[in-house]
């Protein structure tokens, strides 16, 4: 019954689970380790600062393996982590922010001005093409053509499939010879892997985009990153660019039609305005209802709990974001209460926190408020649906149900939202 509500209900079964059994319970699901959730930002903060050897996310998050592959930054712990983190951290700050914000802001125009208006129209898929094409011309420079629209379609093909509840469980990913689902997916990710290593071989190097980055990048001893290695952390960038971004700002578009002061008051070219929207928009719905698991590799106490090797510590982001103690009224959408008090380190986790937080954290707002600035510029929203649009679990992610039913209506032109 678990497995059903973690699945069908991913928000209301975290919201009864913590009307139960309070801010501390244990989630059991096939073919994983027994999963501790903490919602107590107390509990959240050990969990975030405890030594490196002593918990492992990247253990924690092998689910993701099949996607991301044995390398991805995701999935490795301790000094190799951290070894394959400082050369990945240059690609989303300084400079290369600035020639990131020319592609969204190229992208982004281009897409908007073509959304048909007057009817409802399901906002999620074009966003997930949107923030797609952004990753995948920021991480291989590529320009719109054959070549990106190759690309596009194997991974889209094998992020959808990834979406689907077998992907999650190892003892129902049987290739049979091809012919199972299973085996099927591993058709796509191969095809999809034939088209990266092709990439990374004919790559140049030398420009100002991801991979020329990587190509460039030396471990301690010198040596450069494998084909495996480039084609591993590649990928886990597509896959965590993509779909969180376009998920967050579908459910920002569902808040927005639901609240058109908020509307307003964006419109009042208030960048601090703007910022605290994004921030609301990721605490009411972070597009992770949880951090990274942490497996316990060593004995651990973590809020006056003990803890032995084989269990998954978890920060519940949707409930510490949810809790009324923290933020009052917490199901309401309300943006001032960012412009009030700052976003609290271990109050405010939809990115993560600790030695993990996400690298592309800065680049996912950047993208927020370049999307958002052009969608209210052009558009009046209205909801497509009536109430609120409730939440469907995609994989490890939660995406509005009806793909963020909005119906557009073209406005007189106006200076852009600051």
């Amino acid at each position: 019954m678990q497995v059903v509500g973690w699945w069908n209900r991913p928000l209301a079964f975290h919201e009864s689970c913590r009307r139960r059994y309070g801010e501390r319970y244990t989630v059991r699901l096939l073919g994983s380790p027994p999963f501790v959730m903490h919602s107590n930002p107390e509990h959240i903060r050990e969990i975030f600062t405890a030594p490196p050897d002593v918990l492992h996310p990247g253990e924690g998050a092998t689910i993701l393996e099949p996607v991301v592959g044995t390398y991805s930054l995701i999935l490795l712990d301790e000094q190799a982590h951290l070894s394959q983190r400082r050369l990945m951290l240059p690609a989303f700050h300084g400079e290369k922010m600035q020639q990131l914000s020319d592609i969204v802001t190229e992208v982004t125009e281009r897409e908007v001005a073509a959304w048909p208006t007057g009817d409802r129209l399901t906002l999620h898929p074009r966003l997930q093409g949107l923030t797609l094409e952004v990753i995948l011309r920021a991480v291989f420079g590529l320009d719109p053509g054959p070549k990106l629209d190759e690309l596009r379609a194997a991974l889209t093909a094998i992020l959808d499939f990834a979406t689907r509840p077998m992907t999650l469980v190892p003892y129902l990913q049987k290739e049979m010879g091809g012919h199972s689902r299973w085996g099927k997916f591993v058709a796509m990710r191969r095809e999809a892997d034939a088209l990266v290593y092709a990439m990374i071989d004919e790559h140049p190097g030398g420009g100002d985009d991801v991979l020329s980055m990587l190509l460039a990048a030396r471990h301690e001893d010198g040596s450069p990153m494998s084909p495996k290695e480039l084609r591993d952390e590649l990928m886990t960038l597509l896959v965590a660019g993509h779909e969180t971004t376009a998920s967050s700002l579908a459910f920002g578009m569902n808040m927005l039609a639901r609240n058109p002061h908020v509307v307003e008051e964006l419109r009042g070219e208030d960048d601090d305005y703007l910022q605290a929207t994004i921030q609301e928009i990721l605490r009411a719905r972070p597009v992770l209802p949880n951090a990274a698991p942490r497996l316990v590799k060593q004995p651990v106490e973590i809020g006056g709990w003990h803890y032995e090797r084989g269990a998954c510590l978890i920060a519940n982001t949707y409930l510490v974001h949810h809790d009324p103690a923290i933020y009052p009224d917490p199901y309401s959408f309300r943006p001032e209460r960012f412009l009030d008090e700052p976003p609290g380190t271990y109050t405010w986790i939809p990115f993560g926190g600790g030695r993990r937080r996400c690298l592309g954290a800065s680049f996912a707002i950047l993208e927020m408020k370049t999307v958002l600035r052009e969608v209210l510029r052009r558009y009046e929203l209205e909801p497509g649906v009536d109430g609120a649009e409730i939440s469907r679990r995609r994989s490890i992610t939660i995406s509005p149900r009806f793909g963020a039913s909005t119906v557009l209506r073209s406005r007189e032109r106006e200076p852009a939202v600051a």
